[in-house]
């Protein structure tokens, strides 16, 4: 089992303990958060569904981005990640949702969003919603690997804080 795989089954074993439901929302991962929890057998029982929004049109017509948002900040964004991660709790049934926006390059990246540059969300159904932005460095695939692991571990961590404080 690859080290993404043990995160993906401890967050598993953490979600399942609370009968609670996980959806992803992604853009420069391509699906990976999605195809790394799904790789793990039962994921089923705490897995709820993932969206692969590549586009700007996707995440408008499939998580309810809305396209001004994405006109005035960009699809790479924090305001633009945390969206995607509150339109997949709305369009699901899950208590969590992880985003996912950036740039992997090689090509696309600006001064102002180098490539590299990633964006991340973590809400939960009735709870808040966080956002942080990450630069990674590495080549396309070292960089959508960081990512997943960031998604992966972030949802993992606020999981196991929100079991604290119920």
């Amino acid at each position: 089992m690859s080290e993404l795989e043990m995160l993906a089954e401890r967050l598993g074993r953490e979600l399942l303990s609370r009968g609670e439901l996980l959806a992803t929302a992604e853009s420069c991962t391509g699906g990976g958060v999605a195809q790394t929890v799904t790789a793990i057998s039962g994921s089923s029982a705490w897995f709820e569904r993932g969206f692969v929004t590549y586009s700007n049109e996707a995440k408008t017509e499939m998580l309810g981005v809305p396209a001004a948002l994405i006109a005035t900040h960009g699809a790479v964004a924090e305001t633009t990640a945390r969206a995607m991660a509150e339109g997949a709790l709305a369009r699901s049934r899950a208590h969590w949702a992880v985003a996912v926006t950036g740039i992997a390059g090689p090509a696309g990246g600006t001064p102002a969003k180098p490539v590299g540059m990633v964006c991340f969300a973590w809400a939960r159904r009735d709870g808040p919603c966080e956002a942080l932005t990450c630069q990674f460095a590495g080549s396309r695939a070292e960089i959508r690997e960081q990512a997943v692991r960031l998604a992966l571990s972030g949802t993992l961590k606020r999981a196991m804080a929100a079991t604290l404080t119920a």
